[in-house]
């Protein structure tokens, strides 16, 4: 077991063990134990020689079977439940338990994953909105342009330590563990400069990928004198291989969390995500899109009143702008009201995506390796045969 907070050592050489681990909800063997023995159903009423229950006990009337579930403390015929230290059950997750994980992760450390999205969104904002009001009218249709040139580097920067802190804290809820920001940068720190790289070359890869699939159809339309059929074969090659570069970024979207979780290497975490999503893709392709659906209409919910309300208050600077023929630059009270509304949407849209990620590449090994029996005795649960880190009981120090 590694000394990063929550998680084992990768099971990269072995082979995928989604076929071969046990069902989900079967209580995890103890090392050193033997096998529980197997117990026949009991026969109908009571037979001659039957063992009696306890005392205080009753035998249930007859024609009818013993309840199912943990009578006494002792599991009957059904499994038991899997341990949830946490936010989310210690076994595969299904879709809902995935997002119901993530909201639970935000709701109960809201201190430092709302408070952490919303720095990161005032700055943000602050610096679009700064770079707006000082350069807008000066430069004309530029002005969008310039903006982004200005305001996107930071935010870039900004969106890539907050993922980085928010999954450490991720890390931590999955045990049940509380955490302070502080806690999340210490753990977080020295990884910050390998995520930085491992984000840029991901955006290269795709991003390049994409642009070469659109540069003959660049070359084309500036070329002049284009014709439309065969400027539409080109733009369908180009189509084609931006579905390629969307194949191959979820492919590589788990790199980030296992660079962070388990210290890999840029190179090396970019092929641990190959590895962990590989026939798995549409499953993480479709609880990605969806759970990017979801941040999409919350925000939208949240900036949309915002976004009207500005337009009502600069209503009338607009309208002397487009009459005076200078409609490119927008009246401040808009752009005050939208940035306020990026902000509050941004505050609870960026832990909820990031939080998904996180738990998809969870799950992910708890289907492959059998993560679920490792977290169980980070977490200290001893009828799992955890033993808490370092073979003491209770739940992992902060650190390690």
């Amino acid at each position: 077991m590694t000394d990063t907070p929550g998680w084992a050592s990768p099971g990269s050489s072995e082979p995928p063990r989604d076929g071969a681990r046990p069902p989900a909800d079967a209580p995890a063997a103890v090392p050193g134990q033997s096998a529980p023995p197997h117990h026949a159903p009991p026969a109908w009423g009571t037979a001659p020689g039957a063992p009696q229950p306890p005392y205080g006990q009753q035998q249930p009337p007859y024609g009818q079977q013993p309840p199912y579930g943990p009578p006494g403390g002792q599991y009957g015929w059904g499994a038991p439940p899997s341990p949830k230290p946490g936010v989310i059950p210690l076994r595969p997750l299904g879709l809902g338990e995935i997002l119901d994980g993530a909201v639970s992760t935000v709701r109960k450390h809201w201190r430092v994953a709302l408070g952490l999205s919303f720095g990161v969104a005032v700055v943000q904002q602050g610096v679009a909105l700064g770079a707006q009001l000082a350069i807008q009218g000066d430069t004309g249709e530029l002005t969008p342009v310039l903006t982004s040139l200005v305001s996107l580097p930071l935010g870039w920067l900004l969106g890539v330590i907050a993922s980085a802190l928010l999954t450490m804290v991720v890390s931590r809820a999955v045990l049940g563990q509380s955490v302070t920001l502080k806690e999340a940068w210490r753990d977080a720190r020295p990884r910050l400069f390998q995520l930085v790289g491992l984000t840029l070359l991901n955006g290269l890869i795709v991003g390049g990928i994409i642009l070469l699939g659109f540069a003959p159809l660049i070359g084309y339309a500036l070329a002049g004198d284009a014709d439309p059929g065969t400027a539409f074969l080109l733009f369908l090659v180009g189509f084609l291989v931006a579905l390629a570069a969307l194949w191959i970024g979820v492919q590589l979207s788990l790199a980030a969390p296992a660079l962070m979780l388990e210290k890999q290497g840029v190179i090396a975490a970019l092929s641990r995500s190959r590895r962990l999503v590989s026939r798995s893709w549409w499953r993480i392709f479709g609880i990605t899109l969806l759970s990017t659906a979801i941040a999409w209409i919350v925000s939208s919910v949240i900036s949309t009143p915002f976004t009207v309300a500005g337009m009502v208050l600069g209503w009338g600077d607009l309208t002397s702008q487009i009459d005076a023929g200078d409609a490119a630059s927008m009246p401040p009270a808009l752009l005050v009201t939208v940035a306020i509304g990026g902000i509050l949407s941004s505050t609870v849209t960026l832990p909820f995506t990031a939080t998904v990620g996180v738990l998809l590449y969870v799950d992910q090994r708890i289907r492959r390796e059998a993560l679920d029996i490792e977290l169980a005795r980070a977490a200290g649960l001893s009828e799992h045969g955890g033993t808490g880190w370092g073979g003491q009981s209770g739940p992992a120090p902060a650190g390690h």
